[in-house]
This record gives structure tokens, C-alpha cells and sequence, in this order.
């Protein structure tokens, strides 16, 4: 399982691309895999024939557990070579020629060379092939029969058994390529190919009859148990669910919506979030939105927004303020301050769900740069092309419910951030401003607010307070001309 994300730990098979025995090439999309942030395809990382599947489809693993074998067409048993059930699969000598060294040392210290192995009143030993002809009866007897034998180590694996009794070989006139003079699969393929004799049919052989069982002496009735007297400790019967409305609908979640609310819930249990919010006057934004807005439409194609504005304050602040775009970790005692801004931008997916997409080193964009990335992102998210690398890796997080109206929020921690900035609609409100010569007047001015989720673990309150009375500052005292200039 690779690891597709700094925060993801765990993946879900959704869908092997392959099946065993078939051949993918390097960068050929093997399987598909769902995380916490987004469903993504993997590619092989190398070429070759995927000989064994580890993890079926929907089951759920870490970062780091072994997904799929894949290896040389030779390693694999074909499909007439299946082994049964009572089989063993077939292994490769050059990777387990060490730990059949070991199993023939083994082997010896059971039974030394002066002893009798209990295989020897068949014709040969332990571990070893006689090196006559054999018949179809020993050949069965040797491989298949249980004994103490089978137990111990062979230097035959099952597809070359079955291919030297299928053929009726001699196995003496075959030289062994493997480890130690090892029969190989390969050696076998070779030796009939130059003209060994094929395969002749095996006649029906008559069952063995059971030998006849000795009469049993009759067994004294067991007794039966007392009965148990004591009563068993009652179970607390599982709470039933309510039961739907009449007309009510039932449907499954979908992945998005079920990884989103575990995420959620881990959020809460792990930040100690606190909510603050101020006021701020967007007079002079919305002016120069104004001014610029058809212009602007006409050279980029989408609307310019209060986001980017907010998001160039914002950065601002960060820096001022860099404990607020950090990530704290309690358990290790640790507190990490990231020396760029890489934003989180919360996208909605049409009411189907909601992502945080990265902006990268957004501290090295001016407005124009941000407000860019910001609609790529968007474009993407909704599109359902936004890859792991988008998802993952912000450092601070900017939630935009402004646009659908509201007046107040207070969004959950997008966790290992230790704030998240909530953008509110920006309405015509009257409000008191002073007046150039000092006097106070009411005026009619674009007023929203900003809502500030942190992690007190992190930091304190006037840390709060201050680092949104920043950003505040910024929108409501930059030259904002020049940052479209």
C-alpha cells in the first residue's frame, strides 16, 4: 500500500485493473485504491506477470502492507499446471534455495544416514527419487500417500511431479539445472520437448478394498452432566434502531460522505477547538472588485471573488503570526511550523460532499497568481480530477460559505491544521466610519464577517484575536490597485 498522502495511513482495494496470470508493463494502472482524501489508480511500479493478489477488492490495509506479487511468467504454474488443493504451489529455487538447505539439514538431524528413514520399505529415502523406473503405483505411493515422509522436505516440487507422472519419465535421464542439482519445471519442459515419449493413459484402477474392522467392545454408557443449576449473566440487548417514517427512504452512503464523516469526528476528538470572529469592512475590496470585475472576467475567464483578497490577507498574517500555521502533535510533544503557506481551499463537490485542495507555496502569488489556482482547483474538484498531491498537504485552511449566504460559521479543524478561517457573506449594512475631518457619520459600506476555529492546544486566545485583527487591517488597508496592477 503506498503511501498517498503525509497524513494518509490506510487505504481500501476498490478494484484490481489485473487478474492473476496476466502481464502489465511498467505505469500500467494496476489497481484502484480509496483513501480519506480522494479514489486514485495506481500504477505497477514494474513490469512482468502478476502472479498472486494479497488483498481482495474492498478489503481495507495500512500504508506499507504487501498488495500483489509480481513477477516472471515462469514463476506462475500455467492453468493446466494448477495445483489441487492437497498441492503445495510450486516456488522458485533461486528464492528459496536457502530455506531448502535448511530443510534438508533439518531432515538429516531427524534421520541420520545410519538409521532407517520411514519411507525406506517403499525403495528409497526421505527427500530422495529411486533412480529406476518407477511405476504409477509407487509414483502415487511416494507423492501423495500421507506418511511421515511427505513431512519432510522433497527436492521435487508438485508441478514436477505431476508433469514426470503425466509423462511416464524416467527422471535418472533428466539433469537438474536448480540448487544442488534440482529438478526444475524447466528441465522437465526440456526433456520432453527433445523427444521424450508422451503421455500414455492411466488405467482405472480398482479401489483398495477396507481392510475389515476388528469388532469394538462395547463402551459403558458415558455419564451424562449434571445440568447447570446457575443462571447465565444476561447481555445487554443492542439498542434497536429507530424505525423509518412511513415513505422514508434508506440509501448507502457513499465513500466520500462516509470517509468525511470519520475525518470529522477524529477532528473533534483531537483538536480542543475554540471559535472567534470579527467584523470587517470590505469598502475598498469591493471597489476595486468594481472597477476591475468585467476586465478581469474577459482576460481569465471566471469571476473575481472576495476569496482571493481574503486569501492574500491571510498569508499575510501567517507569516506574522506563524504558531497559527503550525501543527501540533501531543503525543510526541512536538509543535511544527512550516516556513512556506501551503493554503487548503474547502471545495464543495454540488452538495455531494466537500474537499480541502492545496494551494502550493501560495505565499509566492500575488492576488492574480491565487485567484488562478483557486478556480483550477475548483474546476478539478468538481470534475472529480483532483489528484492526491491536491488533497493533501495544506498547512492552514480557508472555508468560503459565504457565497450561499451565510451570516455565522464555525467549521471543524481540518486536523493536522490547528485553525481554519471561515469566510461569511458580504453584505450592504449601515454602519458608523469616521469621516476625513474626524467626525463621525453612518454609512453604507460592504460589512462580513470572519470566523476563526483553533486548536487551544496550540495557542491561546489573544493569539487568535491578534491574528485575525491582521487580516482585518490588510483588507481594510491595502492598496489594492496595485495588487491587480
Amino acid at each position: 500500500m503506498p503511501q498517498l498522502g503525509e497524513t494518509v495511513t490506510e487505504g481500501t482495494i476498490l478494484k484490481w485493473a489485473k487478474e492473476v496470470g496476466d502481464t502489465i508493463a511498467e505505469d500500467e494502472v494496476l489497481v484502484e485504491i480509496s483513501t480519506d482524501k480522494v479514489d486514485t489508480e495506481v500504477p505497477s511500479p514494474v513490469s512482468g506477470t502478476v502472479l498472486e493478489i494479497l488483498v481482495p477488492e474492498g478489503e481495507t490495509v495500512e500504508v506499507g502492507t504487501q498488495l500483489v506479487v509480481i513477477g516472471d511468467a515462469d514463476e506462475a504454474p500455467r492453468a493446466d499446471e494448477a495445483p489441487s488443493a492437497d498441492e503445495e504451489p510450486e516456488t522458485d529455487t533461486s528464492t528459496q534455495a536457502e530455506s531448502e538447505e535448511m530443510s534438508q539439514e533439518v531432515a538429516e538431524e531427524l534421520h541420520p544416514a545410519s538409521e532407517t528413514p520411514s519411507g525406506a520399505d517403499k525403495g528409497f529415502e526421505a527427500g530422495q527419487v529411486k533412480t529406476e523406473k518407477m511405476t504409477d503405483e509407487e509414483v502415487d505411493a511416494f507423492f501423495e500417500e500421507p506418511s511421515q515422509v511427505e513431512k519432510e522436505p522433497l527436492l521435487l516440487s508438485p508441478v514436477v511431479r505431476k508433469l514426470i507422472r503425466e509423462n511416464d519419465i524416467d527422471v535418472s535421464n533428466i539433469d537438474g539445472t536448480g540448487q544442488g542439482g534440482r529438478i526444475t519445471r524447466k528441465d522437465v519442459e526440456a526433456y520432453i520437448e527433445s523427444g521424450a515419449p508422451a503421455a500414455k493413459p492411466e488405467p482405472e484402477r480398482e479401489p483398495a478394498p477396507a481392510p475389515a474392522k476388528e469388532p469394538e467392545p462395547e463402551e459403558a454408557p458415558a455419564e451424562k452432566p449434571e445440568p447447570v443449576t446457575a443462571e447465565e449473566p444476561k447481555r445487554a440487548k443492542p439498542t434497536p434502531a429507530p424505525a423509518a417514517a412511513s415513505g422514508a427512504e434508506t440509501v448507502d452512503l457513499s465513500r466520500l460522505r462516509v470517509r468525511s464523516a470519520e475525518n470529522l469526528i477524529k477532528a473533534k476528538q483531537t483538536a480542543a477547538h475554540v471559535w472567534t470572529s470579527v467584523e470587517v469592512d470590505f469598502e475598498r475590496v469591493e471597489r476595486v472588485r468594481q472597477a476591475h470585475k468585467a476586465e478581469f472576467k474577459q482576460e481569465e475567464g471566471f469571476s473575481l471573488t472576495y476569496l482571493p483578497f481574503i486569501s492574500r490577507a491571510t498569508i499575510d498574517a501567517l507569516k506574522a503570526y506563524p504558531v497559527v500555521n503550525s501543527s501540533f502533535n501531543l503525543e510526541e510533544k512536538t509543535a511544527t511550523f512550516y516556513k512556506k503557506v501551503d493554503l487548503g481551499i474547502a471545495i464543495d463537490l454540488n452538495q455531494e460532499g466537500l474537499v480541502v485542495a492545496r494551494v502550493r507555496n501560495a505565499d509566492g502569488l500575488r492576488l492574480v497568481g491565487i485567484a488562478r489556482e483557486i478556480s483550477t482547483l475548483a474546476e478539478k474538484g468538481r470534475a472529480g480530477e483532483l489528484g492526491i498531491d491536491d488533497l493533501s498537504g495544506s498547512t492552514f485552511t480557508i472555508t468560503n460559505p459565504g457565497p450561499f449566504g451565510s451570516y455565522l460559521s464555525a467549521p471543524i479543524i481540518n486536523v493536522p491544521n490547528v485553525a481554519i478561517l471561515s469566510t461569511e457573506t458580504v453584505a450592504k449594512r449601515p454602519t458608523v466610519v469616521t469621516a476625513a475631518d474626524g467626525q463621525d457619520v453612518i454609512a453604507i459600506r460592504h460589512i462580513g464577517y470572519l470566523g476563526l476555529t483553533w486548536d487551544h492546544r496550540a495557542f491561546d486566545g489573544s493569539t487568535a484575536v491578534l491574528f485575525l485583527n491582521r487580516i482585518k487591517e490588510n483588507i481594510e488597508t491595502w492598496d489594492w490597485e496595485q495588487e491587480l496592477a
